[in-house]
């Protein structure tokens, strides 16, 4: 309880120090600057890469400036892989992205290794990073070649915090068997609704409305994962907890930002003072705070998450073809490189899965799409509306979470 106490006063005192932002910007409009103001010494504030003077001193920074942009660009983009298909797997590889993301259900899941180390075995750099949705309930890919569990709603319910922990521990361990590295839960919404809806969200995906009780299971969830082996990838910040409807269909609002601070953004301010490695951003806006997309708003992004409570680990996007994205005027490409300045790392795109998109899944619209957001980047930092430091900070964090030491 104390520390759910002193979570609420460090969110009360930065209230005045938000960045609103206002009208809704054309795809290719500039998000708004960081904010200035300055931070406790050893947080995550300055997000800019500094290379060392002479003689250099071999990091992942230096040496990645050296890489062509379209290979840095590569490292931030999650290519989605609809049912484990292994051609999309290689169009994956083939562009030497970053991540791949196992969308829809996994058959013959315990096969996945097996496709994953012939694609990549001959693949020069680091390998991607292998994503899934392994929440809980009706949210989980890998069954029945991981453990099921319940919704997060009946763990909260049923289950002790550290049984969840050794629980997570467990699915963690059968992941990362398969070549899964990263999961994109635990759920840190507070939302109360019985069912997963295309009005809400989250439904029985939420932990508890009550903040204390949403932390201590999100927690421990992400604690078993960790221990597992698997980097646990806390959810839908900065809180989809009673959004106004479900950003994948259209857009949403999420509660107004002082409601946020008071009680939405605590499991994830407890969830940082945790060590939690990666937060994924919604595509909602946040009333009180942006006008925009939160997963394109730096407001959100650099000045709440990164320089307010002090995220110094891997950002991800919600997905960018969400129907929250489209409605604000971008497109999957204008949006990556929006969220890219921003602030965040990691960019996902192709698993709502509406009939429409689901067609665009299939190798070659994949490899089309892939191409034309890879494209979008490396056109941006050549125009100068993407700074090239703001890059290669976002590729070293993708190589952080990735345990990768170019240097080795």
């Amino acid at each position: 309880m104390r520390a759910w106490l002193v979570a609420v006063a460090v969110l009360a005192a930065a209230c005045s120090s938000g960045h609103p932002e206002s009208g809704s910007p054309a795809p290719t409009a500039a998000p708004s600057a960081p904010p200035s103001s300055v931070s406790p010494a050893g947080t995550a504030t300055s997000r800019s890469v500094t290379l060392p003077s002479t003689p250099p001193t071999c990091s992942n920074a230096t040496v990645i400036a050296r890489w062509p942009v379209a290979r840095r660009a590569a490292q931030l983009v999650a290519v989605p892989v609809f049912q484990g298909q292994s051609a999309s797997v290689s169009v994956a590889v083939n562009l030497q992205a970053g991540g791949i993301l196992l969308i829809g259900s996994v058959p013959g899941a315990a096969s996945l290794k097996t496709d994953l180390q012939a694609a990549t075995g001959d693949r020069p750099g680091p390998a991607p990073m292998v994503m899934a949705d392994e929440e809980g309930g009706g949210v989980q890919r890998l069954v029945p070649d991981v453990n099921s569990l319940p919704w997060p709603r009946q763990m909260a319910a049923t289950m002790t915090p550290g049984q969840v922990e050794q629980a997570a521990a467990a699915v963690a361990a059968q992941m990362k068997a398969l070549g899964v590295t990263v999961d994109l839960a635990p759920v840190l919404d507070l939302d109360g609704g019985a069912q997963l809806t295309e009005r809400d969200p989250d439904g029985p995906r939420s932990f508890s409305t009550v903040p204390a009780t949403a932390a201590s299971y999100g927690i421990a969830f992400a604690k078993g994962l960790a221990a597992g082996g698997v980097v646990a990838v806390v959810k839908h910040f900065p809180g989809l907890g009673q959004a106004s409807g479900n950003t994948d269909y259209g857009a949403a609002q999420t509660r107004p930002i002082a409601q946020l601070r008071a009680a939405g953004l605590l499991p994830f301010a407890q969830a940082i003072g945790s060590e939690v490695r990666a937060v994924m951003v919604a595509n909602a806006t946040v009333p009180g705070l942006t006008s925009r997309p939160a997963s394109v708003s730096s407001a959100v992004i650099t000045g709440l998450l990164r320089d307010q409570m002090h995220f110094g680990g891997l950002v991800m996007t919600d997905s960018l073809t969400a129907g929250a994205i489209s409605s604000a005027g971008y497109s999957v490409p204008d949006a990556a490189v929006a969220s890219i300045e921003a602030g965040a790392d990691m960019v996902l795109f192709g698993s709502t899965l509406t009939p429409a998109e689901t067609a665009q899944l299939a190798p070659g619209p994949l490899q089309a799409e892939t191409r034309a957001i890879l494209t979008a980047i490396t056109q941006a930092v050549s125009a100068g509306t993407l700074p090239e430091e703001r890059l290669d900070q976002a590729v070293v964090d993708v190589l952080k979470v990735k345990g990768v030491n170019l240097c080795s």
